[in-house]
């Protein structure tokens, strides 16, 4: 199986994620997505996966903090694709899929043990 794992370099959650996968010798890439920002088709892929856009957002950054309201605001796929283009920062990480483009977000050990059934 391949793992794809999404973040950002300097996120302490990513480097969890990564020091577990290497810990269980899961192969993995990792994309800092402020470097390869998702396109447009990953992001509506990723929203349908999580239960829209809004369920993407980490909405304790400092970053969403910043937005004016107006922008906090995304009626519409189209806003909200744009914003998270603009700010990939603003994905809950790390963002992880594997090769049969199951998505999931987030880390903690039992979660990652029970997606890749090891370490149990």
């Amino acid at each position: 199986m391949t793992t794809t794992l999404y973040g950002l370099k300097n996120c302490d959650t990513c480097k969890k994620a990564t020091k577990w996968l290497d810990r269980f010798q899961v192969a993995y890439a990792f994309v800092d997505y402020r470097e390869q920002k998702p396109s447009p088709e990953t992001l509506v892929d990723w929203a349908a996966q999580a239960g829209g856009f809004p369920a993407l957002v980490n909405r304790s950054s400092t970053t969403w903090r910043q937005l004016p309201e107006n922008r906090k605001a995304a009626a519409s796929d189209a806003e909200w694709k744009l914003l998270l283009r603009e700010h990939p920062q603003l994905i809950k990480r790390p963002v992880v899929v594997t090769d049969d483009g199951v998505m999931s977000q987030g880390f903690s050990d039992n979660g990652f043990k029970q997606r890749f059934g090891v370490g149990a």
